[in-house]
């Protein structure tokens, strides 16, 4: 029992180090200003650990994704224009 509240108290703070101090990443270079925001990307303080606040599983595979189909589409409209 009391490893479930443990468990349910750090809920909220970083999964790798427990720390509290954490805060949503407003910019990166892979997603700019929106890709964070569709990630729930978050920072932890004091470990600079970067992850999910919904799952707190690591964003590198959906960084991986995101970037790919952004570049992708990217890649098509500048094909389109310069096709016309």
């Amino acid at each position: 029992m009391t490893d479930q509240l443990v468990e349910f108290s750090n809920e909220n703070g970083c999964p790798k180090c427990g720390s509290e101090s954490v805060s949503p990443v407003r910019y990166t270079w892979w997603g700019g200003l929106l890709g964070p925001k569709i990630l729930n990307h978050t920072k932890c303080q004091a470990c600079n650990y970067t992850y999910n606040s919904k799952t707190r599983k690591s964003n590198t595979a959906g960084i991986v994704i995101y970037f790919v189909v952004f570049v992708g589409l990217a890649g098509l409209v500048f094909y389109f224009l310069r096709k016309s």
